[in-house]
C-alpha cells in the first residue's frame, strides 16, 4: 500500500470512530484508533500512518508522542 491510499483509510477510520468537538471537527483518540479490530488489520504501522497524515496537514496532535491513554 501506498501512503497516500493508508492516510485516505486512515481518515475513514477516523469519520468512523470519530466524534465532532466544540469546533465541529472530528476527534478521536489514538488508543482508540489503536484498540480497533477493524484499524489493527488495515494498518500495518498506524503510528507512521499518523506522522504522514500529520506532516501533510491533514491531521493534528499535539506534540510527537503518542499514547495509547
Amino acid at each position: 500500500m501506498n501512503v497516500e491510499h493508508e492516510i485516505n483509510l486512515l481518515v475513514e477510520e477516523i469519520r468512523r470512530l470519530g466524534t465532532k468537538n466544540a469546533d465541529g471537527k472530528l476527534s478521536v483518540k489514538f488508543g482508540v484508533l489503536f484498540a480497533d479490530e477493524k484499524c489493527a488489520n488495515l494498518f500495518e504501522a498506524l503510528v507512521g500512518t499518523l506522522k504522514a497524515a500529520k506532516r501533510r496537514k491533514i491531521v493534528t496532535y499535539p506534540g510527537e508522542l503518542l499514547l495509547q491513554g
